[in-house]
């Protein structure tokens, strides 16, 4: 993912102008990376460490959703609504 990419994806997800680090961000970035990383596994099948560091991002997403579910459940179904994650 390139830096454009990245600031599009920031841009869209933040409060407000200086935000990068909130839950939606960070779920935002997570979410674009694995799709990308899953893409790339499709391919090249036998790439255990891309494999791993898939898992560790999936685990990481989790994580923040739990989180954020605890602290602010209305966030969390907007959230995941815009990202197009739980079907």
């Amino acid at each position: 993912m390139d830096q454009a990419a990245t600031a599009e994806i920031k841009k869209e997800y933040q409060k407000n102008d200086r935000d990068t680090g909130s839950v939606e961000v960070q779920v935002a970035l997570l979410s674009s990376r694995i799709a990308e990383l899953t893409e790339h596994l499709k391919v090249h099948k036998k790439d255990h460490s891309s494999r791993r560091g898939l898992i560790t991002m999936v685990n990481k997403r989790r994580k923040l959703l739990s989180y954020l579910t605890k602290k602010d459940a209305a966030r969390y179904q907007e959230l995941i609504k815009r990202l197009g994650l739980r079907r």
